[in-house]
């Protein structure tokens, strides 16, 4: 059985949300959702979970619990389980989400620079 923090994750990109717009969706900082999405880390209250099984469209019973199915449609979601976090605080996240929105050209060069600062 997947662990809450994955199946968070697995519905928050299933239905193509960032951890901000999720954030956004439940009233919360995108800092708590990566702490959702952090294996030991936090918890969401039983409110937070019920705003993302809506805003993710997947049975609140799946994402509480791992049991039954994850949507309505009886739908199965792909899970990938990273071996470690993708983002350690709100900068990294930030520096991650104006990468992404670079286009891959533009990516080599941020690339390229961020590693001359790190020598």
């Amino acid at each position: 059985m997947l662990a809450m923090s994955d199946r968070i994750r697995a519905a928050r990109t299933s239905a193509g949300m960032s951890q901000t717009q999720l954030a956004g969706e439940t009233g919360v900082k995108r800092s708590a959702v990566a702490q959702w999405e952090r294996r030991g880390g936090t918890h969401p209250s039983v409110s937070h979970l019920a705003h993302i099984a809506v805003s993710t469209r997947v049975r609140f019973e799946w994402l509480a619990t791992g049991r039954g199915v994850c949507k309505a449609s009886g739908e199965e979601l792909t899970v990938s389980t990273p071996t470690q976090d993708y983002v350690r605080d709100d900068l990294e996240g930030n520096v991650l989400s104006l990468l992404r929105r670079l286009p891959p050209r533009k990516r080599q060069v941020a690339q390229s620079i961020i590693e001359m600062l790190v020598v």
